[in-house]
């Protein structure tokens, strides 16, 4: 029997979305949560994200969900995981998006690569900057409330793709449109603490020389 005939056409892309942006925030919690649903058989998978339910790849996305989850919650380390996980996260969303519709034509699975790619990208920009400005703080909990947050945010656009698909559509456009209005306003702030800090050492920006 066809993987695909047990989804409808919204709840396929719904997946494929909020997979696609939770990657961008939790790559490995999503890996986990989604494999484990599965290898409980409490939802079906499409073909492409079986494989994700196997005992081998749920012990590994599971111990890295361990591993992030304590990472992600330490100032500093946080942005430095962030930093690394740049070539991870962003290609990861658009492989999994893609393995949304692994039963499906190339055309598209390549148009859900590139929505997935594309969403991972933006909440992962949003995360890593939005990181770097609250570490400045020296205080922690400012940290571990916008770990939490992100945590709980995965998990209720996960539930939602699998229970109210177009519910989750709308919430992931919604997370979009603020995704579009928070990045630039996260550079300027980020230009703005590199800025100081380069003045700690005597590079004044925009000095003039003559």
């Amino acid at each position: 029997m066809d993987a695909l005939k047990s989804f409808d056409t919204w709840q396929l892309v719904a997946l494929a979305a909020s997979i696609g942006w939770a990657s961008g925030l939790r790559l490995y919690a999503v890996l986990f949560i989604v494999g484990g649903l599965g290898h409980l058989g409490w939802v079906d998978l499409p073909g492409g994200l079986q494989v994700l339910a196997h005992p081998y790849v749920l012990a590994a996305s599971g111990f890295m969900c361990f591993v992030e989850f304590f990472a992600d919650k330490i100032p500093g380390v946080d942005s430095l995981w962030d930093l690394v996980h740049t070539l991870v996260r962003i290609p990861a969303g658009a492989a999994l998006a893609a393995s949304v519709f692994g039963d499906s034509s190339s055309a598209t699975m390549i148009a859900a690569a590139i929505l997935g790619g594309t969403l991972a990208a933006g909440s992962h920009f949003v995360k890593a900057g939005g990181r770097a400005v609250i570490n400045t703080s020296p205080e922690p909990f400012s940290n571990w409330a916008a770990s939490f947050g992100e945590e709980l945010a995965v998990g209720t656009v996960l539930w939602l793709a699998f229970s109210h698909p177009v519910a989750a559509l709308i919430v992931v456009a919604v997370l979009t449109v603020v995704m579009i209005w928070l990045i630039p306003r996260v550079w300027r702030m980020i230009r703005r603490i590199v800025a100081h800090v380069g003045g700690w050492f005597g590079h004044a920006p925009h000095e003039e020389h003559r």
